[in-house]
């Protein structure tokens, strides 16, 4: 199989191990994809074991080197003057008028500068695809990545493809121009492939396939046996998420204060960090943990190792997420292979993934309450708890394992 490209935005970020072991799983299957990225990620965000070795695997676009530059120069502006520079400028076009800016010379000036780059970057990815002998690349972003990709595709022709992981919104301007000039793209849940067949209709590629994010459950087993709660010391809450509102953690803190005043001596580890590195959202929930005189009852990792996550989940009598609108879930699925029953919001696309009172609990969201019962539920019937988790790992091994997901990208990509 011909190699080809997988970028993946400020690879490796804090929840991109799903990305690292589709990568492992694609090899297994005879592809030879290879880690292209748009920038390295900022600091504190990199936290697993296998980071160094995938930065060393990985180019990164920006900030290219004076050599790399020049040469990506050089293939822009054969570009714009060439057979190719009409749909060229149309796709620059269509991106700055999809920019929300405020009038003014300094947010012009930036957006203007902000387009070259991406289309210097557009360049280099072509510069590597050619030397490479890609004969395609693989997008895990519809945001600013796909954007390069459909630049570099006007530049070159290079085909490209797109992975989307949540609402299309969240993912900026010109969808319509990076999906109608894909070659294929992948959605990771059914109710994702609906909403973007209502919001781009004809502007979608003719080939469109679900295909879940998963885990490695081959290895992602227990080392123990896991064993509920029986009332006695500590209940063992684990959460993992990016520490952003949207993840629901003010939730979760609220519902941790209602168990404890039950009389349930509830503690609380979540695993995640805030997009600034511990500097941005932690300082609030920090401040909501004293508030509400939880200090010594919950405890903010940061960003850890996947080494770590498990280490707290299999300590843990139950997993639990408040997210607002969780697309699916890696961190579910985490919990859910390693048997831990999980107690975890059903906003978005994670009724697809936990099958309510089967194999999880699902709760309302922004519902510390509701959230708090199912909890309760779970500590206090040990039968059920033990059920859940059981279930909850044949969910996962039997339809969402990595390798699913991989075979899936395998098929569409030898397709192209």
């Amino acid at each position: 199989m011909a190699r080809f490209g997988y970028l993946i935005p400020e690879f490796p970020g804090q929840t991109h191990g799903f990305f690292w072991r589709e990568l492992a799983a694609l090899r297994t299957l005879g592809m030879e994809p290879e880690l292209i990225s748009t920038r390295r990620p900022k600091a504190g965000k990199v936290s697993h074991g296998w980071a160094s070795a995938a930065e060393t695997e990985t180019h990164y676009l920006v900030p290219a080197a004076p050599a790399n530059l020049i040469v990506a120069s050089a293939i822009l502006l054969q570009g714009l003057f060439s057979g190719r520079a009409a749909v060229l400028l149309g796709s620059a076009r269509g991106y700055s008028a999809g920019q929300a800016q405020a009038g003014g010379l300094r947010p012009r000036v930036i957006g203007a500068l902000r387009l070259a780059s991406l289309l210097l970057a557009a360049a280099d990815l072509v510069r590597v695809a050619r030397r490479r002998g890609w004969t395609h690349v693989h997008v895990h972003s519809c945001a600013d990545s796909a954007q390069v990709a459909l630049f570099a595709h006007r530049l070159s022709g290079l085909p490209y493809s797109l992975t989307l992981h949540g609402p299309l919104a969240d993912y900026g301007p010109n969808q319509a121009d990076k999906w109608r000039n894909a070659a294929f793209g992948v959605v990771i849940t059914k109710r994702l492939l609906g909403d973007i067949e209502a919001q781009l209709g004809g502007a979608l590629p003719g080939r469109i396939a679900v295909a879940p994010m998963g885990v490695d459950t081959t290895n992602f087993t227990r080392n123990f046996p896991y064993e509920p709660w029986t009332g006695e010391g500590p209940a063992k809450i684990f959460s993992c998420g990016r520490l952003n509102p949207s993840k629901g953690h003010k939730d979760l803190l609220a519902a941790v204060r209602l168990l404890t005043d039950s009389g349930i001596d509830a503690r609380l580890v979540i695993a995640g960090e805030d997009e600034l590195g511990g500097t941005g959202y932690r300082l609030e929930l920090e401040r909501l943990i004293a508030e509400l005189d939880l200090a010594g009852r919950v405890s903010l990792l940061g960003a850890v190792s996947e080494g770590v996550i498990r280490t707290g989940l299999e300590d843990a009598h139950v997993f639990a997420l408040a997210s607002h609108a969780e697309p699916l879930g890696v961190a579910i699925m985490e919990a859910m292979s390693l048997s831990v029953p999980v107690v975890v919001t059903g906003a978005g696309g994670v009724p697809e993934l936990v099958q309510d009172q089967h194999s999880g609990l699902l709760v309302r969201t922004n519902n510390p309450a509701h959230l708090a019962a199912a909890l309760a539920r779970v500590l206090n019937t040990p039968d059920l708890a033990g059920q859940l988790g059981t279930e909850g790992r044949r969910r996962v091994a039997n339809r969402f394992d990595s390798t699913r997901g991989a075979g899936i990208l395998a098929q569409l990509i030898r397709g192209v």
